[in-house]
């Protein structure tokens, strides 16, 4: 049986997030106590119903949590969670899938008018105290998104908020999912993964916005890097390896493409010897697209419509996983 309102207690448990500090915003009068390191949570999980968690969670703390019947991830990702072990304890399991859907889309188109506006060059130069000139090169002056494609690789929350933010520019979107059957989502068109490579030549930008599964590792691969054409831009605001990153360097080296815009890389942190730091034509952000000033009130909403079914005794979750 799931505890009462008066008789509940939340666990925060995150290095960074001011989840608890939101919370009491709320007035709830739930019980709840926070940490920030993951031996203060072995030592207090015991005393928790529910985990607000992610990346300090380890499957090794369920033995020791003994009240526990409810675990809110902060994140999408749910790696770090055996399904088997709690589903034997009877742990309920939710994700945050798509709580930051809208903040990442913004990133991307961010990162994408940052680029055809060369913002990261203007920065520089105004560190350096320089004025450019007007530039006779056309090949070099900044750009407008009008009339430009863009690909999306990956039409879900994230892809169907992007969509439709490009299209606000005028921009043209082609939309590549798992499942084109599924709807264009605010896409121009809709197309098959199997599509990529041949859908490749005719964006002006390509971004990657789907999920990190087996499938998609590795999908942007040399093959397609090789048939994006030498005037467009390579955006990233979905998982690192979704991308084949020593072909993008090596694209990159060879000018093939225009720009990168990352805010993923293979290994995060980025190593200091990686080749992206150094190159001019890239413009990287440390993996922050989803954090916002309103990340911790979009998971505390879903947290609360989760404790509101529990208590109804509901069979489904929100973004459900156990």
């Amino acid at each position: 049986m799931f505890p009462a309102r008066d008789r509940l207690t939340i666990c925060f448990a995150h290095a960074a997030y001011r989840m608890m500090d939101r919370f009491e915003l709320r007035r709830t009068g739930i019980r709840c106590f926070e940490v920030r390191a993951y031996d203060d949570l072995l030592k207090r999980i015991g005393e928790a119903d529910v985990v607000l968690a992610s990346g300090m969670w380890k499957n090794d703390l369920i033995p020791h949590a003994t009240r526990l019947k409810f675990i809110q991830s902060i994140s999408s990702g749910m790696d770090q969670y055996s399904r088997e072990l709690l589903g034997a304890r009877g742990i309920r399991l939710a994700s945050a899938a798509g709580v930051n859907a809208r903040a990442v889309a913004e990133h991307a188109i961010a990162l994408i008018l940052a680029v055809a506006r060369r913002l990261p060059e203007a920065r520089d130069n105004q560190h350096k105290k320089v004025w450019r000139g007007m530039l006779g090169d056309l090949s070099q002056r900044e750009d407008e998104l009008g009339g430009r494609t863009l690909l999306v690789v990956g039409m879900g929350r994230i892809g169907g908020h992007l969509a439709r933010l490009a299209r606000a520019f005028d921009m043209k979107v082609v939309g590549i999912r798992r499942d084109p059957a599924a709807g264009a989502n605010g896409a121009d068109e809709i197309h098959g993964m199997a599509d990529l490579v041949k859908l490749v030549p005719g964006a002006d930008f390509v971004a990657l916005t789907c999920a990190l599964t087996p499938e998609t590792t590795g999908l942007m691969s040399a093959a397609a890097f090789a048939a994006m054409k030498p005037s467009s831009v390579f955006v990233n605001v979905a998982r690192g390896k979704v991308a084949d990153e020593a072909a993008l360097i090596d694209t990159l080296k060879a000018g093939r493409i225009w720009a990168a815009a990352l805010d993923v890389t293979a290994d995060e942190p980025l190593p200091a010897d990686s080749a992206l730091w150094a190159m001019p034509n890239v413009f990287i952000t440390p993996h922050t697209a989803g954090e916002t000033r309103a990340y911790e009130d979009n998971v505390l909403d879903i947290l609360m419509e989760n404790l509101d079914r529990l208590w109804r005794d509901e069979k489904t979750l929100r973004n459900q996983v156990l």
